[in-house]
């Protein structure tokens, strides 16, 4: 049920689209009206999420680090995994965005005969969720061609070098096969690895389903079904315009399901675990410089009132009940009268 449910509700937006786009009221619902509510669900959501994030205080500087923390000069610090500057900071974090190196250092661990546990090396998930990302990336960049007028160079020449081994008409795009790739990769690892469909939910398969119906909606637009690419363009640059024409003709009903999933996963985004996104930048384990050796980080909830409580002081108001449950102390309790009596008598 953890992946049918999610399947089926995928199934039922399809078919919810191809009742709307059956008449021309729905037609303009799917087409002008649900679009801008989804664009504006998007971006609220997404603004508000990130403002909660940002406001809310770190009590601890709680960096992740997986190497050399910046100590004796003759030591030397690994300024990427464990950043205490600022610099470093931005270095790791590009890295982390723009390569997802934390995921590349991943590695898995199996159980062998003996038992022994064994770890080893795990780069395909690394690399098929680089490839579905930046397919992804591609793929709305080369969208812009409708929504702009005119085109963007720098559009042409993403669209170029995608379909550089054109086959036929229309060009075919590399990144539209490989982006199918990487998200049969991600959802049958989900599926065929025990571990991994042990802790998955139906909010991991959902948006697996949901893009990959966007996905082939547009391969099926594209090299299969026909659909008036004129009126979808005036659509579209319309909608970018704030001036949506009235929608006539025959667009393509396939063109109406592909932006349906389009609108839904827009709604969708700002509430699920895709605003990983964003969530990345926000993250005080990735964003935190690594310095509590050389500057006191102050914990922001603390009330001004309440002075700090050292461990030495901490010591000296409990010592006595430390001692008595046989905790280690740094200072041992002050002799009492009798036992020094006792001990001069012993002398």
């Amino acid at each position: 049920m953890r992946i049918m449910s999610p399947l089926i509700a995928v199934l039922a937006l399809v078919l919810l689209a191809l009742v709307a786009a059956q008449g021309p009221g729905g037609q303009a619902l799917v087409g002008i009206i649900l679009p801008y509510l989804a664009f504006a669900v998007f971006l609220g959501g997404v603004v508000s999420r990130v403002v909660n994030w940002s406001s809310s205080p770190v009590p601890f500087r709680i960096p992740t680090t997986c190497g050399q923390a910046n100590s004796l000069p003759w030591i030397k610090q690994n300024k990427l995994d464990c950043p205490s500057t600022k610099a470093g900071v931005i270095g790791r974090m590009l890295l982390e965005v723009l390569l997802f190196r934390s995921l590349f250092r991943n590695t898995k661990a199996e159980m062998h005969e003996g038992p022994k546990l064994v770890y080893g090396s795990s780069k395909f998930l690394w690399l098929f969720a680089l490839l579905f990302h930046y397919c992804f990336l591609v793929i709305i960049l080369r969208h812009l061609r409708l929504f702009m007028d005119p085109i963007p160079s720098f559009v042409a020449a993403l669209e170029f070098g995608d379909g550089f081994m054109q086959i036929g008409l229309p060009v075919f795009y590399q990144t539209d096969a490989i982006f199918l790739g990487a998200l049969a990769f991600l959802f049958l690892r989900r599926v065929m690895l025990t571990n991994i469909r042990y802790i998955s939910l139906p909010a991991d398969y959902f948006p697996l389903f949901l893009i990959m119906g966007i996905a082939i909606t547009g391969i099926l637009m594209r090299y299969f079904l026909r659909v008036d690419v004129v009126a979808i363009k005036q659509l579209t640059l319309g909608l970018a315009t704030l001036s949506p024409p009235a929608i006539t003709g025959q667009i393509g009903t396939i063109f109406f399901v592909h932006i349906f999933l389009v609108c839904a996963l827009l709604i969708y985004f700002p509430f699920s675990k895709l605003m990983h996104l964003a969530g990345v930048f926000m993250s005080p384990t990735r964003n935190m410089i690594n310095n509590s050796r050389m500057v006191r980080h102050i914990n922001p909830w603390n009330d001004p009132k309440i002075k700090p409580h050292s461990y030495a002081s901490y010591e000296d108001e409990f010592r006595e009940f430390m001692v008595g449950a046989d905790i280690p102390v740094e200072k041992e309790l002050p002799a009492q009268p009798a036992e020094e009596d006792a001990a001069k008598v012993a002398e």
